[in-house]
């Protein structure tokens, strides 16, 4: 099998869309000899900074020299990040060869996987074939019936955040979604809480307690946060003194912290994990997409804002790093989101939007968001395709020296970094 033929095959069974539960992936691995009881799992889920939390875990554990797995979605800008050891996303070959092991198993069930428990397989597959020594695992959504759920009790449970988000799948009430992220406690394995949210906190609490199992809240532990700039984040948290990451975003000092309250936890489970490792992991960490900066002239940051919560972090994130200036957003989102709500939360911020349509059936039209900024009176243009969207709205930060703000689902995030990479290009050819 070709890497082409097991994207193919992957991608072939999406339009089962997501149908949750845990019968279809548990006979699935049983059939393949249940490749999940042979790794050690860190557990995530959360409606906002799981994935963050992974990459910043999965950093420090690999600078404290364990063979590290990463599963996460969706991906950025390559299928291939989904599935990564030792930090590096598996190779064409690799992924190849584990969708061969998988497909003729999936082939011989009569209700046949969707394809996130597809990819949930190979995945497993793969990092028992490098022989990781523990894999941090990213729920897809939810928690109780997601396909990752399939495992045994974890090194450690981890539970980011819960707000409004997927709510025809989870609910719609916080309690309701909170209930089904807290479907991946697990009796015997301690539990790291690391939301606001108090009605959450109560529904996770609760759970916990019903399965006897220690809970830990990032909350209760005192949170100072030194430094933050368009250069990095610096935290004390607790004992740990001038923590600095490289991430942006007045989000990332929560996320941090909730790692480093999952340092201890993972040392009672039997991780050896040097203090010299938490730093030196933490200070090359990378993970695209969240107030990334993409250029610096004119200064263009991204980020994969999706729901109401994450909006709101990125306006406080923009209100902090650029005070009372209005910002150029460029904006695409999926018409199942309350864009109406997002659309009242940035224009305060705005100074000129452009709109377009991000490549996913679910995406609502350029021309539908760019009339909703209209309503809210902040000048905005919807494009008929990406490369022209980021091209205005470069134009205007360049010509303004007004920063500008790539904004909306991740989905759109390849789309805009390959026509801004382009036009950088063509704007370099031009000049020599």
């Amino acid at each position: 099998m070709t890497y082409k033929e097991a994207l193919e095959y992957i991608h072939s069974v999406e339009w089962k869309g997501s149908r949750p539960g845990l019968s279809r992936i548990t006979e699935l691995l049983e059939k393949l000899g249940n490749p999940q009881k042979k790794l050690r799992f860190i557990h995530v889920a959360g409606t906002n900074g799981k994935g963050s939390f992974c990459a910043m875990t999965e950093s420090i554990l690999r600078s404290a020299g364990y063979k590290t797995g990463l599963f996460v979605s969706p991906y950025i800008k390559n299928f291939n990040e989904r599935i990564c050891v030792f930090g590096v996303p598996i190779d064409d070959e690799a992924l190849a060869a584990a969708t061969a092991v998988v497909r003729p198993v999936a082939e011989t069930m009569e209700d046949a996987p969707t394809e996130f428990e597809l990819i949930t397989a190979i995945g497993l597959v793969h990092f028992v074939r490098e022989q990781c020594d523990v894999v941090v695992l990213e729920t897809g959504m939810g928690g109780r019936l997601d396909s990752t759920n399939v495992i045994d009790p974890p090194l450690l449970t981890v539970i980011t955040g819960i707000a409004m988000d997927h709510t025809a799948f989870l609910g719609d009430t916080v309690e309701q979604i909170a209930a089904e992220k807290a479907g991946i406690i697990k009796a015997g394995t301690p539990v790291l809480w690391g939301g606001s949210d108090i009605a959450a906190r109560r529904v996770i609490e609760s759970r916990a307690k019903k399965l006897g199992v220690l809970i830990s809240s990032t909350q209760d532990t005192p949170l100072t946060v030194q430094e933050m700039t368009l250069l990095g984040t610096t935290i004390d948290y607790g004992e740990w003194k001038e923590v600095r990451i490289p991430l942006l975003g007045t989000y990332q000092p929560r996320n941090l912290a909730n790692v480093l309250a999952a340092v201890p936890l993972l040392r009672k489970a039997g991780l050896t994990i040097p203090d010299k490792a938490v730093y030196d992991g933490l200070a090359v960490v990378r993970w695209r997409g969240r107030f990334e900066k993409l250029c610096e002239k004119p200064l263009i940051l991204s980020d994969g804002a999706h729901n109401p919560e994450g909006v709101d972090a990125a306006v406080d994130s923009i209100k902090t790093y650029f005070g009372t200036q209005k910002v150029l957003l460029l904006c695409g989102v999926m018409a199942d989101k309350d864009y109406n709500g997002m659309v009242k939360t940035l224009a305060p911020i705005a100074k000129e939007v452009f709109t377009l349509t991000p490549n996913n059936p679910r995406a609502l039209e350029a021309a539908d968001f760019a009339e909703a900024f209209k309503e809210a009176g902040i000048p905005a243009t919807g494009f008929a395709d990406v490369p022209s969207a980021v091209a205005a709205a470069f134009d205007r930060a360049l010509q303004t020296s007004t920063p500008l703000i790539s904004l909306g689902s991740l989905y759109m995030y390849c789309e805009v970094t390959d026509a801004l990479d382009a036009l950088k290009e063509s704007l370099a050819s031009t000049v020599v």
